[in-house]
């Protein structure tokens, strides 16, 4: 599927997948997209953590709007929950 895979089509598989299961690991995002659309997706990080593109974030993060959370510490993205701060808030 990788030479038809555009960032908004693996963004699209990201966001759904997310509705089927509340919330999305980075790393195993991260492993299916190469499986699925192409290693041109990812990179690795300095740490040599497997990660995702900015433009397939990009794309996820106008599907998604501020209906998903990041969670830094958890490597997660999540459906925000009635007591996440507004996206952009800092206190």
């Amino acid at each position: 599927m990788s030479g038809a895979a555009s960032a908004t089509s693996v963004a699209k598989w990201m966001a759904t997948q997310l509705e089927q299961s509340d919330h999305l690991f980075q790393e195993t995002v991260a492993q299916e997209i190469v499986a699925r659309f192409g290693k041109e997706f990812t990179y690795v990080d300095a740490n040599g953590n497997l990660g995702i593109r900015k433009n397939v974030l990009t794309a996820f993060k106008k599907l998604t709007g501020d209906a998903v959370v990041w969670e830094r510490r958890t490597r997660i993205w999540r459906k925000r929950a009635a007591y996440d701060k507004p996206w952009g808030a800092t206190k």
